[in-house]
């Protein structure tokens, strides 16, 4: 994709940056002006743990958490963010404690399901979420009608980036908004702006990367 690449960096922590690039690009939800890339934010080992310290601080003195569920490959972001919860301290709620790290699976039908032997960490547990993104909300519902239906407590979400933070009833912690990307816009993949004035899509884009079209 030969497009030029932009950065964003957060305000709190210049050395976390959220790249993006200009262009027509499309999920099989939606169409989107902008490709989004937080890979180094989810795979490089330093970033993360830059981004757990971050992602934790609504809820180290003010949260009970038994469990992290992580969605769009955000585990090792995960296990930095168990690691700061769990920190010594007075005011730290889980200090002391154990918190475990687990992604859900996701079944032929885009629900969400948890293994068998994961359910006792779900079950009656206080569940923190952790996403990548938050668009449309239909895998943020679909994960927390899941935490619901074997009886978890939501404590929390959590996302790299937001866009509608309507999609839920719950609150939800992030680092990025639309906010910090000028004219960033997403459109129904039957009604994209784009689509209407004949501009060709330049890539297919998921949480895992993007494939050139």
């Amino acid at each position: 994709m030969e497009k030029k690449v932009f950065e964003v960096s957060l305000d709190k922590n210049p050395r976390i940056k959220m790249h993006y690039t200009p262009g027509h690009f499309c999920t099989i939800f939606y169409h989107t002006n902008y490709y989004l890339d937080v890979s180094t934010m989810k795979a490089c080992a330093l970033t993360a743990r830059d981004v757990a310290r971050q992602l934790a601080v609504p809820y180290v003195s003010s949260a009970i958490v038994d469990t992290i569920v992580c969605m769009e490959n955000t585990k090792v972001i995960g296990a930095f963010l168990a690691q700061e919860l769990l920190q010594e301290g007075t005011a730290v709620m889980n200090s002391g404690g154990e918190i475990n790290v687990v992604t859900p699976m996701n079944s032929f039908d885009g629900r969400y399901l948890f293994y068998d032997n994961e359910l006792e960490w779900i079950e009656n547990k206080s569940v923190l979420l952790l996403t990548a993104s938050v668009i449309g909300g239909r895998t943020l519902n679909s994960v927390i009608e899941c935490v619901s239906y074997y009886s978890g407590t939501i404590a929390g979400v959590s996302s790299l980036f937001l866009y509608d933070d309507t999609v839920t009833s719950h609150k939800i912690n992030s680092l990025f908004t639309a906010d910090d990307l000028p004219g960033y816009q997403v459109f129904p993949s039957s009604d994209c702006d784009m689509c209407k004035v004949g501009q060709k899509l330049d890539a297919i884009i998921s949480s895992e990367g993007y494939k050139k079209i």
